[in-house]
């Protein structure tokens, strides 16, 4: 089969404004997105600028808005768009070139979060042990790939790219319920600022964005919620 693959693309040393290009290819009606934008630079133009890496849904590098949505390029089907198929940056941030947009701020307000296990006991002869109960609480979350599709898809993004965002409040979520950590209270006091977990208007984007399956919006209530009750 035959499609229309229109890309939306910016090159700074000589374009002043983005544009659209358009491309006919053959495709597979069980070809990626992903295997489209291969073809373009491989191909036709080899100036193309997009990201990716492990092209499995793994590593989460190759999002970007696919017929108005923000989705993984190596997880979206031919078959599952109509035609014409529109490729775009993600929404909220810097585009640097083509399809690839400035991270800085993204994972600067993932590491405010202190994404990782914080314990100050003793170190244990054996690992730290967790009953499967107290290991569902925040299981869902554990499953963020980073790939910013929650973000992007964020009103509250897109009106102040200082609020923290739905994936920092997903890693956060993660450990402020693991019974291991010791630093929910911090991470809790983090969150509950200017441009924190208040900033979420509970539109549920997220959640329908996410290519995991998170539950993005629940998570930032149950956060919402363990700052007003003061308990996790």
């Amino acid at each position: 089969m035959q499609v229309t693959l229109r890309i939306r693309r910016y090159n700074p040393e000589h374009d002043r404004e983005p544009h659209w290009e358009e491309y006919r290819l053959q495709a597979d009606p069980t070809d990626r997105v992903l295997d489209l934008l291969n073809r373009v630079k491989w191909e036709v133009d080899g100036t193309l600028a997009y990201r990716r890496s492990c092209a499995h849904g793994v590593c989460g590098s190759d999002a970007m808005i696919i017929n108005g949505k923000a989705r993984l390029a190596c997880k979206t089907l031919v078959k599952e768009l109509s035609q014409p198929i529109t490729v775009e940056p993600m929404r909220g941030f810097r585009v640097k070139k083509d399809l690839i947009v400035d991270f800085t701020g993204f994972f600067a307000a993932y590491r405010s979060i202190k994404p990782y296990l914080i314990n100050n006991d003793p170190e244990p002869e054996r690992e730290r042990l967790q009953s499967p109960h107290d290991r569902e609480r925040f299981d869902d979350t554990t499953k963020c790939i980073l790939c910013g599709c929650c973000t992007t898809s964020c009103p509250s993004f897109w009106a102040n790219p200082d609020y923290v965002g739905p994936a920092a409040i997903v890693n956060a979520h993660r450990f402020i319920f693991d019974s291991r950590d010791q630093a929910a209270d911090e991470r809790l006091r983090i969150l509950n600022s200017r441009d924190g977990v208040w900033r979420c208007r509970t539109i549920f984007n997220c959640t329908e964005a996410c290519p995991r399956g998170i539950e993005v919006t629940r998570a930032i209530q149950e956060v919402k919620r363990a700052i007003l009750l003061g308990q996790r």
